[in-house]
């Protein structure tokens, strides 16, 4: 089932006893729709705020129903607002939306104006101040291929070994005019917070705090404090998972 949500009303998409996520919810009425409890597996991990416009959802059922577009359209009739199941189909047993993916897409969203825009606030991160994109395009140059993404992620507290290695096949910002600006970055996988510190190191390069020639070193460190800022999480979007 691939589905699209809007972050800013949940605390992440994994279910979190006590706080409202976005699988929480959807498995409340998928249970009730297969008359089954269900486990469900989802191929890109969003913290609280951020927003996707195609996750991807998998799980067994006991007797598959047929009319896989009816059953998202029952699963929409009773889901909470901001959570909108796209569509849905049948896979093979081993299909997993997580193990199977070979690719998950974020994009991240800028409104780079003088005046900031109501509209736009919930999705984007308004910065009012100069930024040199050639730079920040020049910063995204050494992370391609893969390398140990310490130095840009949340290093889980249960688990010390946890490898932080991850292959990036691209990255690139983009100036869309009237003051938007859209990184798109494609890997095989992302560690927690990954996304948005290399936005926020891109920005604090972009707008002279740290320099572009230094991305090389910082990611070499693998050392969270030589990066820059975390950036804030509305302007994060799941864009697309590849299989």
């Amino acid at each position: 089932m691939e589905i699209a949500y809007d972050g800013a009303r949940f605390r992440g998409v994994a279910e979190n006893a006590g706080v409202p996520t976005v699988v929480g919810a959807v498995r409340a009425v998928l249970e009730r729709a297969v008359s089954h409890d269900i486990e469900i597996s989802i191929a890109g991990r969003t913290d609280a705020g951020v927003h996707a416009r195609a996750q991807v959802l998998s799980f067994d059922v006991v007797e598959a129903k047929a009319d896989t577009a009816e059953l998202a359209r029952a699963v929409n009739r009773n889901l909470v607002p901001g959570i909108v199941a796209q569509s849905c189909a049948l896979v093979g047993d081993d299909f997993d939306a997580r193990f199977s993916a070979t690719y998950r897409h974020y994009r991240y969203t800028v409104l780079h104006r003088a005046v900031p825009d109501p509209f736009l606030a919930a999705t984007t991160w308004w910065l009012g101040i100069p930024l040199d994109l050639e730079d920040m395009n020049r910063a995204c140059e050494p992370i391609i291929g893969g390398h140990d993404f310490s130095s840009f992620c949340r290093r889980p507290k249960t688990d010390a070994e946890y490898s932080m290695i991850r292959r990036v096949q691209s990255a690139q910002w983009q100036d869309l005019g009237d003051g938007i600006l859209r990184f798109d970055i494609r890997a095989n996988a992302f560690c927690q917070q990954m996304v948005r510190a290399l936005v926020g190191t891109m920005i604090d390069m972009g707008r002279g705090h740290l320099r572009a020639a230094d991305m090389a070193s910082i990611l070499e460190g693998r050392d969270r404090s030589t990066a820059g800022q975390v950036a804030p999480p509305q302007g994060l979007c799941l864009w697309e998972v590849g299989y």
